[in-house]
């Protein structure tokens, strides 16, 4: 056991590091006038420009560069945004956004796992009835619907309906009410769609006709068998979900005016916010590879049929 955890650990170690190294060796590439407020690349001459560069060690060879980046970072330093937010410290930015990003995300999640898992046990357990097919319909409409369409349907429509506000209020619960339902809609899809279709291919399977066969009760074959084997590939993503959630939503928080991550990378790129968009790239990269890794760890809980002891010669 410990043989497999430290082996996935140290693979997702040197993907890390592979990572940071072509990470940072790539945006070294960018126009250095990102390194710069508006303000001082106006009134700087090249010289100026080349001294100022020079001193925050810019010019230095890449390697320099990364161990120099690398000592901040394990200081809390992030740097500095210049363009984006002038002179602003970064983690003064990210943390005064992540709150938010994941307040809704966190809430959305638990809303899609409590209702979208549910409804595909049931779906899966009716297979070609009423629940079946509305369930089935609803996942149709959200898939082929675009997000947009059905977020401005929410937003206006619903808030109408049951008088919600219409924008995000810090201060005011209700005004969470319509992102956390927006954000939910998809993953309560994807949720049902996919867990009822592993049920169902467990169902199939010979294992689980010779249980019935035993005499076995229905719901004893799905908690103890099906179930448990038909949430493992949903399981593995858990993980990678869970420290994603900081990454916010472009649409929702830009929709319902949710001062979070949502779009930050985007717009830090646009603004060419080199030390931003730096930290943003690293920071969603190093949490997607250490995401796989503890699913993998999770997945050898979930999953019955993984042996992490050696079995007897």
């Amino acid at each position: 056991m410990r043989r497999y955890y430290l082996s996935k650990l140290g693979q997702a170690l040197v993907t890390i590091a592979l990572v940071v190294l072509v990470v940072f060796t790539l945006l070294r590439f960018m126009p250095t006038t990102g390194y710069f407020t508006k303000e001082e690349f106006r009134e700087m001459d090249d010289v100026a420009k080349n001294a100022y560069l020079r001193s925050i060690g810019v010019l230095d060879p890449t390697l320099v560069q990364l161990k120099n980046f690398l000592v901040k970072l394990s200081h809390g330093d992030l740097g500095r945004s210049m363009t984006l937010y002038p002179k602003s410290q970064i983690k003064d930015i990210l943390s005064d956004k992540i709150k938010y990003s994941v307040m809704f995300n966190a809430f959305s999640w638990i809303v899609s796992a409590f209702i979208g898992m549910p409804l595909g046990i049931a779906m899966a357990k009716n297979k070609g009835g009423p629940i079946d097919s509305a369930g089935t319909a609803y996942v149709v409409a959200v898939r082929s619907i675009p997000s947009i369409i059905i977020h401005f349907f929410v937003q206006v429509y619903v808030s109408r309906l049951f008088n919600l506000p219409m924008l995000f209020y810090i201060d005011n619960p209700r005004s969470w009410i319509l992102p956390t339902i927006s954000l939910s809609l998809g993953s309560i899809a994807g949720y049902a769609i996919w867990l009822r279709r592993y049920i169902v291919d467990e169902e199939n399977k010979d294992y689980i006709k010779f249980a019935r066969v035993k005499g076995l009760s229905q719901n004893y074959i799905m908690v103890r068998h099906v179930f448990r084997n038909a949430i493992v590939p949903i399981a593995i993503n858990f993980p990678s979900d869970f420290l994603l959630l900081i990454s916010g939503s472009l649409i929702i928080e830009g929709l319902y005016s949710i001062p979070g991550m949502g779009g930050l990378l985007i717009k830090s790129i646009q603004a060419l916010d080199n030390n931003l968009v730096q930290i943003l790239v690293l920071m969603f990269s190093t949490l997607s590879v250490f995401g796989v890794f503890l699913g993998d760890i999770f997945v050898s809980f979930v999953d019955p049929r993984i042996k992490l002891t050696d079995s007897p010669e």
